[in-house]
């Protein structure tokens, strides 16, 4: 078992508090000294530079399976070069009727050194990556390899 720890942090500073006045940016503060700024996305009031929590999930989705993927792969002795994913998380109503990231689909171009592994292949590595990412695990968000 482990733990995970995120401090966020946000302040009111010159912002009147009123729904449509207040600052949407805060920020993330990571255990290893990473400090990333956050916002909500620019269609609820946030600001365009920082990462809305959407993103993030999105980003948390795709480098658990990379991560994984990486992980069978070496454990197959197939060597991997490079590993680029355009990740698309879709917001949508649920089946309660709540807005949610109910799919994100991942588009991973992977570049082997020597073997090349058949489609067949490639596709076992990937399903097994989403049975074991971390991430994916925690979430009801469909998950869809493309």
């Amino acid at each position: 078992m482990s733990e995970h720890v995120v401090d966020v942090s946000w302040s009111r500073g010159e912002h009147e508090f009123t729904y449509q006045t207040y600052s949407r940016d805060h920020e993330w503060r990571f255990d290893g000294g990473v400090t990333v700024p956050g916002s909500a996305n620019p269609a609820y009031l946030g600001s365009p530079g920082p990462v809305d929590p959407e993103e993030a999930f999105v980003a948390a989705l795709s480098s658990c399976h990379m991560l994984t993927f990486l992980s069978i792969a070496a454990k197959k002795r197939l060597v991997v070069d490079s590993y680029d994913d355009h990740a698309v998380g879709l917001m949508a109503k649920n089946e309660r009727g709540k807005l949610a990231i109910t799919q994100v689909r991942l588009h991973p171009k992977i570049v082997f050194a020597g073997e090349q592994p058949d489609a067949a292949t490639l596709e076992r590595i990937h399903h097994l990556a989403h049975e074991e990412c971390f991430v994916a695990n925690s979430v009801t968000t469909e998950i869809t390899v493309a």
